[in-house]
């Protein structure tokens, strides 16, 4: 069973049951051009709250020999900037803040019964993505196709996820690719990494 924290701000409600540390065993299963790769790794996920609109994320995953990759991020729901909320970069708001009511959250939800969320991550290996989808009770669904590169890292232009509650931990399925590319939005669980539940408070 999940305990769900009592002290988050109105609009990170909806995903409050992601707080925690999740640690378990994920399954590779993955085609390139000439090669098929399957295998086990450990991951390691961690989401908290630091007082601001958004939770904070991090993950790291690592083979049996060697560390793969590690991610960092926020997740937060789409809510329309105004005058009251600071920004871009260190400018201070131009207008007071009043904090949203579950009310205002409400206002919020998708004729689908969900809230539409924003995922921004950075990856070790010179990846940066914007996530855009939907938090629908205990499931959520996000998709990207703004994907940027640096010089160095390999190939990689569009990504799928799809992260869920199971009781006593969390499950997510990634399915990364590069070509063809799907349409923001798009779920396809075609090749990709699946994660098996995890389990809370390990390590």
């Amino acid at each position: 069973m999940i305990d769900l924290p009592t002290d988050l701000p109105a609009e990170l409600a909806p995903l409050s049951w992601l707080v925690g540390v999740w640690e378990g065993t994920g399954v590779i299963d993955y085609d390139t051009d000439d090669t098929h790769f399957t295998g086990e790794f450990h991951h390691r996920v961690s989401f908290s709250h630091d007082g601001g609109d958004h939770l904070n994320y991090s993950a790291q995953a690592c083979g049996p020999r060697t560390a793969l990759v590690s991610e960092t991020g926020y997740w937060r729901l789409a809510i329309p900037a105004t005058d009251a909320v600071p920004g871009p970069g260190l400018l201070p708001a131009a207008a007071a803040a009043s904090p949203l009511t579950v009310d205002d959250v409400e206002a919020l939800r998708t004729p689908e019964g969900g809230f539409e969320i924003e995922v921004s991550l950075v990856h070790s290996d010179g990846v940066c993505e914007l996530y855009l989808g939907q938090i629908r009770g205990p499931r959520i669904d996000i998709a990207t196709d703004a994907v940027i590169r640096t010089a160095s890292a390999k190939v990689y232009s569009a990504a799928t996820r799809m992260v869920t509650s199971c009781g006593r931990g969390i499950s997510q399925r990634s399915a990364d690719r590069s070509r063809p590319t799907p349409q923001l939005g798009s779920r396809r669980p075609t090749d990709g990494i699946r994660i098996r539940a995890g389990t809370r408070g390990c390590g």
